[in-house]
């Protein structure tokens, strides 16, 4: 497998304020995004050689990209991988530039689900779409999506033998520390912090779940401006390294093999595997200084510790206990709120993510800023329960 280690840099990035943008239309929002990621690289719209473009919504082509930026003629792509989608269009253009096929490229992700008539955009809520399933499929079409997070919850909860009440417990503190990020977050969608009372005592979803262990639908997004580190060194000084990029698809095994353990994502632990590969990281826990992972529900922030090695198979929850994961922690997490906080934009979250630890790895992160951060690492996932798509992305300060 190749490499694209020191071969692509991040010079430039945007990103919208989460939550129900009924001010916005998607192509504001592109807008928004697209230009302030413009603006902080120093660079022009007659600069950008090709663009990607993720978003969900059946009726945004790569053209909206093109009608709202005025980019000209340019190669231009939508990518649509589900809520791994902003991630998927970092990971094209940066391919792209290690490629040596462009120099300078733009990768922007948006979503407008709030007011555009649907509960999940692009999914409507369901694991697959269709209907007519019968047998173990039927487990899963039929499912909304907070169910069959569940399934994973009780059955980590049995497997590691975490009691009932441990549980919730666990999963309302990271519901607590998301919440007290997102107060800090002047983009985030949620800005007001919760008490762990409140947040075990909230609404049940489908338990051990409840509503403030559940993410919102939100509109917004970013934008990231891609280039090779000589251009990146023309532009400033304080540019971000690509360092590895991992990437792994299911094909449904938890839906038919009776294997499938229901503790853990094989698909985050082998991107994680090929990511490290890649970067040349042995020791994860040692390397890596901060981490945005993908929390659309509680439970999935210690499945992704433990998926990508950051902590050994059933500890996660002890570790979060101990204050391991928070921002004065060992290993801080999800530092601007994660989607708990930001809410579930699946053509933008990805590179809503990467947004985070660009400025924390440029020290520009404001309220939020962590000391001595080096390396960042990027967790991102679409699909739904036994079949899902993961990215881990790793990135470094300049060297």
């Amino acid at each position: 497998m190749g490499s694209i280690r020191g071969k692509v840099a991040i010079v430039g990035m945007g990103c919208t304020v989460a939550g129900e943008r009924f001010d916005a239309s998607q192509e504001d929002m592109i807008v928004e995004a697209g230009f302030e990621a413009i603006a902080d690289a120093g660079v022009e719209t007659k600069d950008i050689q090709a663009a990607w473009f993720g978003c969900n919504s059946v009726s945004a082509n790569h053209a909206l990209l093109n009608w709202s930026l005025k980019l000209g003629y340019k190669p231009m792509t939508k990518v649509n991988n589900g809520g791994a989608s902003g991630a998927d269009v970092l990971r094209h253009a940066c391919l792209a530039v290690a490629s040596g096929t462009f120099d300078l490229v733009l990768a922007l992700g948006i979503e407008k689900a709030t007011d555009a008539g649907f509960t999940a955009p692009g999914e409507g809520g369901r694991a697959f779409g269709g209907e007519g399933h019968v047998g173990p499929e039927s487990l899963f079409t039929e499912l909304r999506v907070p169910a069959q997070y569940a399934l994973y919850a009780t059955r980590y909860a049995h497997q590691y033998g975490l009691r009932p009440e441990e549980l919730k417990e666990a999963l309302a503190r990271i519901a607590v520390k998301s919440r007290r990020a997102g107060a800090r977050n002047p983009r985030a969608a949620l800005r007001d912090e919760i008490t762990l009372r409140e947040a075990l005592e909230s609404p049940p979803i489908a338990w051990p779940l409840g509503l403030t262990d559940c993410c919102a639908v939100a509109d917004g997004g970013a934008a990231a401006i891609v280039c090779t580190p000589e251009v990146a060194r023309q532009l400033r000084d304080d540019f971000v390294l690509v360092e590895g990029l991992g990437q792994a698809s299911g094909g449904r095994e938890g839906q038919l093999a009776p294997s499938y353990s229901f503790s853990g994502l094989p698909e985050t632990a082998l991107a994680a595997e090929r990511a490290y590969l890649m970067a040349g990281v042995r020791d994860p826990l040692r390397a890596v200084g901060h981490a945005q992972l993908f929390d659309a529900f509680t439970l999935l922030e210690f499945l992704a510790c433990e998926d990508l090695g950051l902590a050994p198979r059933g500890q996660a929850a002890a570790r979060l206990q101990a204050g391991f994961f928070d921002p004065e922690g060992e290993l801080p997490t999800n530092t601007d709120g994660g989607l708990l906080a930001n809410g579930y934009q699946p053509g933008g979250t990805g590179l809503r993510q990467v947004y985070e630890s660009y400025l924390q790895l440029r020290g520009r992160a404001g309220p939020r800023q962590l000391k001595n951060v080096t390396r960042s690492l990027v967790q991102t996932q679409g699909g739904a329960a036994g079949s899902f798509t993961s990215l881990v992305q790793l990135f470094t300060t300049r060297d």
